[in-house]
């Protein structure tokens, strides 16, 4: 219920409640702890069974006999750090419908807390159908989904090695963040491996300059002076050292991934990629993968469709998109889900008439944080989303319009998935006139309401 829609007092028709009944009658509840696990399966009407394993390997597989021995069919655990990776697809191999729960899905009344108690509750709930599973990728993507967040991690580990450098050389007084804009670029790089090599003259030093860079040598020499203290000289090699290693890390990375692309759905074909616009093939990232244009295939090929050119997305946000949601948009049962899901819909409470709470739902959902950043990079852009953004802000704020515009790509995205159509961009101008079309069309039924008639000056 809006805040503006009118309350009506009356009669209406309602289905009588049926009661409680007992939706899946071959569950199990499962509580995994780091030592323990906890299984619990139904034996009559009234009465539970539960049983205490353990974790290892061995353990997991009587885990799947036992059930059997049951007749379970369905399997419900929460997700409780790593811990139910293992079991879960221990399971999955035997056959089993396991359903993965947040803890949000399982609070329980204050009393008593115990592994056995908790084991119970999951069952009684699944029992009587009132758990709903974790949104899980495919299970070819999900080891793609593995690796790429490993990547990202390599990436978060990489990066406090270059303010290490950094810090060590500002201990030195050598101000090369003051003349550079970006210390791991090409010229910061020469400059930081010629100091570590042994040179100490400024004039040398700023020589290594890249060709486009825009400060002179002149500029960059006066930076270069420092103490060229021993201490920090061996920060700053090993930091150096560090992020080379990382580097590495990344690329070896890259490369299992590419692997991987090769062997998911190798024989679905990927069709011609439409071609990127220039602002799209100008931009670039360090972190971003190094061989985009092989990805944009595994993508298309594996997606059916070409999430790049998509307006605020490259490779990377659309990798990670696919990745962590899938292809399989019947998981979803509209547009409306998918962006509840991915925290950009507004979670509403109502009581006594009243909205007590619209705000999004706080989640770390990595796809819902892909679209946010999508969002953020068409602040300024002269695309329709660019300009539905700048629209938005002026009466919004730039959370609540960063979130707005989101909300507004991921709709783009999941038709594109579920209907397999490509990327047609509206021109800025289209998006102008349809939106003035819309407000014309709200006044003259403003207008109609009131007795009035809208006539045009």
């Amino acid at each position: 219920m809006s805040r503006k829609s009118k309350r009506t007092f009356g009669v209406e028709e309602a289905r009588p409640f049926a009661g409680m009944s007992k939706v899946n009658q071959d569950a199990a509840g499962v509580d995994i702890g780091a030592v323990e696990i906890v299984a619990c399966v139904s034996h009559d009407e009234n009465t539970q069974i539960v049983r205490a394993f353990g974790n290892y390997t061995v353990d997991l597989q009587n885990i799947g006999k036992w059930l059997k021995e049951h007749r379970i069919k369905s399997v419900a655990m929460e997700s409780t750090g790593v811990y139910w990776i293992p079991l879960f697809e221990e399971l999955e191999r035997q056959g089993f419908e396991c359903l993965l729960i947040s803890s949000r899905s399982l609070r329980r009344v204050p009393g008593r807390k115990s592994d056995i108690i908790d084991a119970q509750w999951i069952q009684t709930l699944h029992n009587y159908g009132l758990l709903e599973s974790s949104f899980r990728p495919e299970g070819e993507l999900a080891a793609l989904r593995t690796l790429l967040r490993h990547r990202g991690q390599l990436l978060e580990h990489r990066a406090p090695h270059v303010l290490h450098m950094q810090k060590a050389l500002l201990q030195m007084n050598v101000q090369l963040s003051q003349a550079l804009s970006d210390v791991t670029g090409d010229t910061g790089q020469a400059i930081i491996r010629a100091i570590i090599s042994g040179e100490r003259d400024p004039q040398k030093l700023a020589e290594l300059r890249n060709r486009q860079c825009k400060k002179s040598v002149e500029e960059i020499g006066k930076a270069l002076t420092g103490t060229w203290r021993a201490e920090h000289l061996f920060v700053l090699k090993q930091s150096l050292e560090l992020y080379d290693f990382y580097t590495k890390q990344v690329e070896s990375c890259d490369m299992e991934i590419e692997r991987m692309y090769a062997l998911t759905r190798p024989d679905w074909e990927a069709g011609e990629l439409k071609p990127l616009t220039a602002k799209k093939r100008k931009s670039h990232s360090k972190n971003a993968p190094q061989q985009k244009e092989e990805i944009r295939k595994h993508l298309k090929r594996i997606s059916g469709v070409d999430l790049s050119v998509v307006d605020g997305f490259g490779v990377s946000l659309a990798q990670t998109v696919i990745m962590e949601v899938g292809t399989d948009m019947q998981k979803f049962p509209s547009e409306k889900h998918f962006c509840s899901w991915l925290g950009l819909a507004p979670k509403h409470e109502i009581s006594g008439g009243k909205v007590l709470k619209n705000k999004t739902l706080k989640t770390k959902n990595r796809a819902g944080q892909a679209f946010r950043m999508a969002a953020q990079s068409v602040k300024g852009a002269d695309c329709v989303f660019g300009s539905r953004y700048r629209r938005l802000r002026a009466r919004l704020d730039n959370r609540q319009a960063t979130v707005a515009t989101a909300h507004a790509i991921a709709r783009v995205v999941y038709r594109m998935l579920k209907y397999q159509v490509e990327y047609e961009e509206l021109s800025v101008e289209e998006y102008e006139q349809e939106y003035k079309s819309q407000q014309v069309k709200y006044l003259k039924k403003k207008a109609e309401k009131f007795g009035f008639q809208l006539v045009s000056v």
